[in-house]
């Protein structure tokens, strides 16, 4: 079974799939987990995602009683992913040259293929198992966003896309707002008539200024990302345009600290004379389990199943995990032995990968009762 899950990741990682170009990778995985037995079909996402394919969304029937239990990972990669040539080094494989590897999320993908052909093989019952392979992922969780409803009904959904060895579990994420900010001022003359203007960089810097910023607390952070504006050094500044962000494990205080920095802005605007257009975007909302939580339970047994201590850990990232949670299903995000991601330096142990095919398997079997 090693074996051919190792072939499967190596077929993955050698598709190129850079955001928006998933229709391949999505056509591999169609092909793979339709033989294996699964229902497959396509939902309608590709406007609202820009992706060349939509949502991967498969179902495997349940050959017996038990909780419904959803697998979820993305097809897409970041840059640079294309061309990418895996090559394997004592029991972990790398990218042969200037690319990522890709094992975020091809780590997870191989392994729900691999799990869905041990269950098809299999002469256990197993309940119904769902698989949600999203697009646009890295672009900002578009293919999740776009799932209906209906798409994420079940139990519990485990999400493959952590980092770090099998074992471990994401069991809080954060609520996470952006903004977009522009400053109106009036152009002078710096030289001869600096009286005439209001600056719109003096604007934004006082807000700046004035904002908490950085680590707020164990759960909460603020950040200003860009700031623009001007055009010359002679001319008093019209037009500043600001972006930033703030996120917390506890919803409350990411709304609150979202004001504070609004407030920050619309205070130094209208104290200098000038205007500011503030836009906030819910980017996503956070989840919070508590480690006795019957989800976060089911996991761990199903770890110690297979003889892997759990971590229980919390993020400051977001993930497709927190928009599944968002739409009502209770989802968890699992560790899936990748490391370094999003650079050249990414590898994966393929025993890692083996173990956390073992996982699911322990998860459907524990959700099987």
């Amino acid at each position: 079974m090693t074996d051919r899950l190792t072939d499967t990741f190596l077929d993955l990682v050698r598709i190129d799939s850079p955001t928006g170009r998933e229709a391949e990778v999505a056509g591999f995985v169609a092909a793979a987990i339709g033989d294996a037995g699964c229902s497959v079909r396509f939902d309608e996402t590709q406007v609202s995602t820009g992706s060349d394919s939509g949502n991967l969304i498969a179902t495997l029937p349940a050959t017996g009683p038990g909780k419904t239990v959803a697998f979820s990972a993305h097809l897409d990669c970041v840059e640079p992913c294309t061309g990418v040539e895996p090559v394997i080094a004592d029991g972990v494989v790398r990218a042969a040259g200037e690319t990522i590897l890709g094992g975020d999320d091809k780590s997870g993908i191989a392994a729900i293929i691999e799990l869905v052909r041990r269950l098809s093989e299999g002469q256990s019952p197993h309940p119904l198992v769902r698989m949600l392979f999203t697009v646009s992922e890295e672009s900002g969780l578009l293919g999740a966003k776009a799932l209906t409803p209906a798409d994420c009904v079940a139990d519990l959904c485990l999400v493959l896309d952590a980092a770090g060895d099998v074992g471990g579990i994401v069991t809080a994420a954060p609520t996470h707002y952006t903004f977009r900010a522009v400053f109106n001022g009036r152009a002078a003359h710096a030289g001869v008539e600096p009286e005439r203007g209001v600056s719109a960089v003096v604007m934004a810097a006082r807000a700046i200024a004035s904002m908490e910023l950085g680590r707020l607390d164990a759960e909460t952070t603020a950040n200003i990302g860009t700031v623009y504006g001007g055009s010359a050094t002679n001319v008093i500044a019209p037009l500043c345009e600001v972006t930033g962000e703030c996120r917390s494990l506890d919803h409350a205080r990411a709304s609150a600290v979202r004001d504070a920095m609004d407030g920050s802005m619309r205070a130094a605007a209208d104290e200098l004379g000038g205007t500011v257009e503030v836009v906030w975007k819910l980017e996503y909302e956070g989840f919070n389990f508590d480690e006795d939580a019957p989800e976060v339970a089911l996991v761990r047994a199903a770890c110690a199943d297979i003889g892997v201590e759990p971590h229980l850990f919390r993020t400051g990232g977001g993930s497709d995990g927190n928009v599944l949670s968002a739409k009502g299903v209770p989802t968890l995000v699992l560790s899936s032995g990748m490391t370094d991601v999003h650079s050249e330096d990414e590898s994966l142990d393929l025993a890692q990968l083996a173990l956390l095919v073992d996982l699911l398997e322990a998860v459907v079997r524990r959700a099987a009762g």
